[in-house]
């Protein structure tokens, strides 16, 4: 039996000997544009400048033109195995938390402040949603979020 597979393995299958051929046919040949000169550019005219920012109206501040950020955080604020509590009424969830300066700050329900230092502008930056709005004052913002 091995024999046979191996007198048929000595002489070139019909595809081998056809793919032989069209290898000796495309040897000397060179494909199209290889060697030829490339063509000179022509000369483009500039494109009309257009203002294409938006108006006004519809502009976001830059990081650099806003004083801070603040967002809602209802639930307990639970930092290093520690939850937050303010310490000055005890409150330990319904926080307002404020981003300004690269400092974190908590303000409680009652308005009490405190700068969170086991925080920092990353972790506001990745549990903060999109700016829906912007407000003038921080009392514009306080309204705006309903403290």
């Amino acid at each position: 039996m091995f024999h046979r597979i191996r007198r048929r393995a000595k002489k070139p299958s019909e595809a081998q000997r056809r793919s032989t051929e069209l290898h000796a046919q495309l040897q000397g040949q060179v494909p199209p544009g290889i060697g030829v000169p490339a063509p000179e550019p022509q000369s483009v005219e500039p494109a009309a400048i257009v203002d294409d920012f938006l108006p006004p109206e519809l502009r976001v501040p830059s990081h650099d033109q806003v004083e801070g950020k603040m967002m809602p955080w209802k639930q307990p604020l639970v930092l290093d195995g520690e939850m937050a509590t303010c310490a000055e009424c005890g409150a330990y969830r319904d926080w307002l938390i404020l981003s300004t300066r690269g400092e974190i700050w908590l303000r409680c329900r009652a308005g009490h402040q405190q700068q969170e230092t086991r925080i920092d502008t990353a972790w506001f930056n990745r549990h903060s949603r999109p700016a829906d709005a912007t407000h003038a004052t921080f009392e514009d913002g306080l309204r705006h979020l309903g403290y």
